[in-house]
Parts: structure tokens; sequence; C-alpha cells
């Protein structure tokens, strides 16, 4: 897909992206960049982050010395 970036600097995500990433109007993104390339990516609400480290291993993490 190809956009084309406005005379005010703005790009329309195209509707196929949006239904997939199910992005609605007034949402927020957060702009990355790496390197080259411009990252978009849709902010998520406390209630969506909910258990996505779910099983993740935290062993390790830190020393011993560093614990608090």
């Amino acid at each position: 897909m190809e956009v084309r970036v406005s005379s005010k600097y703005q790009v329309v995500i195209p509707k196929e992206i949006r239904a997939r990433l199910n992005i609605h109007k007034g949402q927020k993104l957060e702009v990355f960049l790496k390197g080259d390339v411009v990252n978009l990516v849709p902010e998520k609400s406390l209630g969506e982050l909910r258990g996505f480290l779910r099983g993740m291993d935290i062993c390790n993490w830190r020393e011993e010395d560093e614990r608090i």
C-alpha cells in the first residue's frame, strides 16, 4: 500500500489497516523512528494490556544485590 503526505504533513491510514488493527477515530498512536522507518503503534489501555505478560519467566532479571 502507498499513502501520500499532505501539505500539512498528514497521512491517511488505509481502511484495511485501520480495520485489522482496530484503530478508531481519536485514538492515539505512538510514533517511533528506527533508522529510516517510521512506525505507528496504537496505544493500548491498561485493560487491554492486562495479562499480556502471563507466563513470562522473570527469574534472573536482576542480581540478588540489586533487589530492594
